[in-house]
């Protein structure tokens, strides 16, 4: 019975569609008649490849917009995290959309699991299984950051997406195999009673088809990318510290920094954001002192600006316009025994910016090399914190050879004259004794009514690095805000657990 009816529908069908079917090769008979065919033909073409080529531009056009909301690196990030995201961007570039539906939930899931066991592997490379090493809360939050990112990027990249339901695709896949059918049916019919018009019809299908189906690829291929993207992006800032459990802001000023600017100034602002630290340090007598005068653009007391050489390293709060408030260290010298060669690490470790100082004059940098080379050792092995910039003040220019000749400002790049091609040797051979580029080893000439060289090409080279030091200070403040909200949440749960156990007997007692 049911088959009968069909039947006769597609009869009813067939017949409603034949004159509509017939235009077609009437009016190419018609065509033919006339001699009008050929251009007919030749218009065809053009308008073909005219819409071909609007496609292909409208394709290339989503594309450079879907590769303009990708998810990009940040720029702070130290070098391991830029490895990790080198290796996610490799596996989002590998991505295939054949192997990845995205209607298989169980497989998606999979999916950030891998990415996340990537990224794990480059923090973890000796673990068994790295992805063990991350706390449930944290996975979580890694989840819940990339689904919201993938949100609001769906909705503003995807048209109707904010209208389309789960429930409109279940629909549609559902109806999906009916369809198929009914259009079979429908194209065997016209191929039929009307072939040329069929033939025509499949070929602008296929081609419909195809650019349809381009475009969902691309379209599958960048939320498969994005997905990856934002899982890996997350992960790394776990692993590199930058991603914590709560919300709080970090601490303007860390305690370190809050005890150096009381030091350094009694009506220190407590309040301040957090400064720059600058180091100072080299050889005794290589004119540390003299530098942190020039810097600070006066000449006050010896015994306000001068350290005893017996207090250690010690903080002056510095201000300068177009500089980020910093606190500049004075320390003993590297070849003097009030600062062991740990104590120099433990500094290094919290500095963002190191000037050392070297006198021009003395040829012998062994320890200076040596104390540079552990420094560089100590900040490599710590691959989740960039290094800090390093400058070179080459010191004591006025007693080189003329002593007696000093006449500023010197060009080093033609030099002209005896001591401007001294002067331009020892930087040259500081750099080189030092294993710093030349453009980072600045002269400087300190003695009093002499200074020179300091308000100019050193502070541009400060400002020129300010950008990376203040990268170098962001993760250093990152650490001391995770370590702030480790013990706090150890002390929440600590007054969690305890009222728990106070309720206990109580919960048990009949």
């Amino acid at each position: 019975m049911f088959n009968r009816i069909d039947r006769l529908r597609l009869i009813a069908l067939l017949l409603w569609t034949l004159p509509v079917a017939a235009l077609l090769p009437l009016g190419l008979l018609w065509l033919w008649q006339s001699g009008n065919l050929p251009w007919w033909l030749a218009a065809l073409l053009g308008c073909s490849a005219a819409g071909y080529g609007f496609q292909f531009w409208l394709r290339r056009r989503d594309r450079r917009l879907l590769a303009g909301a990708a998810t990009t690196p940040d720029a702070q990030w130290p070098p391991r995290s830029k490895a990790a995201w080198d290796a996610i961007e490799a596996m989002a570039e590998a991505l295939r959309p054949v192997d990845w539906p995205l209607a298989d939930g169980p497989r998606l899931s999979t999916l950030g699991r891998d990415a996340l066991e990537l990224v794990a592997r480059v923090y973890h490379p000796q673990v068994e299984r790295p992805l063990l090493e991350l706390t449930l809360p944290h996975a979580l939050l890694i989840i819940e950051r990339a689904c919201r990112d993938l949100r609001t990027e769906v909705t503003a990249q995807i048209p109707m997406s904010h209208r389309l339901t789960l429930g409109d695709l279940a629909r549609a896949y559902r109806w999906k195999a009916t369809a198929e059918h009914l259009l079979d049916l429908y194209r065997a019919g016209r191929l039929v009673f009307n072939p040329a018009g069929a033939l025509l019809s499949e070929a602008w299908e296929r081609l419909r088809r195809q650019s349809f189906n381009a475009a969902w690829s691309d379209l599958h291929r960048w939320l498969l990318q994005e997905y990856v993207r934002k899982v890996g992006y997350y992960a790394i800032e776990l692993y590199s510290g930058r991603l914590t459990l709560t919300e709080a802001a970090p601490a303007a000023v860390t305690p370190a920094s809050r005890g150096d600017l009381t030091q350094a100034a009694a009506d220190a602002d407590a309040r301040a954001d957090e400064p720059l630290r600058i180091l100072v340090m080299g050889r005794a007598n290589a004119g540390k002192s003299s530098l942190i005068n020039a810097l600070f653009g006066r000449l006050t007391a010896p015994a306000d600006v001068v350290p005893d050489p017996t207090a250690g390293v010690v903080p002056y709060r510095l201000e300068r316009a177009g500089l980020t408030a910093a606190l500049v260290f004075d320390t003993p010298g590297c070849d003097s025994p009030d600062l062991t060669p740990k104590a120099q690490e433990r500094l290094a470790g919290t500095a963002d910016l190191v000037l050392w100082v070297t006198a021009a004059q003395r040829p012998d940098r062994q320890d200076e090399r040596a104390t540079l080379d552990r420094l560089r050792a100590h900040w490599a092995a710590r691959p989740d914190h960039h290094p800090p910039p390093l400058l070179v003040a080459v010191s004591h220019i006025d007693l080189l050879r003329p002593p007696r000749e000093w006449e500023p400002p010197y060009d080093l790049v033609n030099p002209q004259g005896a001591k401007a091609t001294n002067i331009r040797a020892a930087v040259e051979a500081a750099a080189t004794d030092l294993a710093v580029p030349a453009a980072d080893a600045i002269p400087v000439c300190l003695a009093a009514g002499r200074v020179y060289n300091v308000a100019d090409s050193l502070w541009a080279a400060l400002l020129e690095r300010q950008d990376q030091a203040n990268r170098v200070r962001l993760l250093r403040c990152l650490d001391e805000h995770k370590r702030a909200e480790d013990w706090a949440l150890l002390r929440r749960q600590l007054a969690g657990a305890g009222r728990f156990l106070a309720r206990l007997p109580g919960r048990l007692l009949p």
